[in-house]
């Protein structure tokens, strides 16, 4: 019996930037990784690692130089369209618009899917009652904590019903209890949907409480080590991971 297509697949990817040649920036450097469907992968490394560059690519926001990605068996920069709300972003910032209501920036991604209005408002509600808004529900951004306006970035993301998840430092704003409450409520989420997560971060710590699996990168982006973690992991299981990975990093 074989393995299900993953939900994502970079294979042989390389990205460079600027002139071919030597005087080219290699930020990504035949790299493969496949992320099933329903997993949680922490994607870790020092600032500058490539991160935000695989990030790009499985977004379909930029193109490898050479290999191929697909996300839902999809090219995603040119089949862009095609993947419209399959993936959802959450973003280190909130990007929620000033001049929206917390509710109306939760619709935003739905009013671009042409969702009818009645059901946007039901699916917006329903999705900041779950991350403990209601009341806000009509509060402006500028009147919101960071903490709450994160929480109304990911009902926006929830609320597309998109069953791919990519998340580039979304808690490395907030204080350390706020970012940890969200976690343990984002990973809680994403497990209770059974949606597939890349979520991007530089914190081991973080790593260790969101990933079910850690692939840790060193530059130019190319897997140095690539962690199964288990649920009932003990202390001592984790401090001998968070131990090998301090190493990479350290390296």
């Amino acid at each position: 019996m074989t393995d299900p297509e993953p939900m994502i697949c970079l294979k042989e990817v390389s990205k460079s930037f600027g002139k071919r040649g030597a005087s080219a920036f290699v930020a990504v450097d035949r790299l493969d990784l496949q992320v099933g469907k329903g997993q949680m992968l922490a994607l870790l490394g020092k600032t500058g690692c490539g991160k935000s560059t695989i990030f790009n690519m499985i977004a379909g926001l930029t193109e490898p130089t050479s290999g191929a990605v697909t996300v839902d068996g999809r090219n995603p920069f040119r089949e862009f369209d095609s993947l419209r709300g399959k993936i959802a972003i959450v973003f280190q910032n909130d990007r929620l618009l000033p001049w929206r209501t917390a509710i109306e920036n939760v619709e935003l991604g739905l009013e671009m899917l042409n969702v009818p209005s009645h059901e946007r408002q039901a699916r917006a509600q329903r999705w900041l009652t779950t991350l403990g808004l209601r009341g806000h529900e009509h509060d402006y951004p500028h009147a919101l904590s960071g903490g709450m306006r994160q929480r109304v970035s990911i009902a926006r993301a929830f609320a597309t019903d998109a069953n791919i998840l990519l998340c580039d430092e979304p808690f490395s704003a907030l204080d350390e209890m706020t970012g940890r409450r969200l976690r343990a409520e984002f990973v809680k989420l994403v497990k209770d949907s059974g949606k597939t997560a890349v979520f991007i971060t530089h914190s081991i710590n973080e790593a260790l409480e969101i990933g079910d699996r850690i692939v840790v990168l060193t530059r130019p982006a190319t897997i140095a080590v690539d962690l199964p973690l288990t649920a009932g992991m003990s202390d001592a299981e984790k401090e001998t991971v968070r131990g090998r990975i301090h190493g990479v990093l350290a390296a």
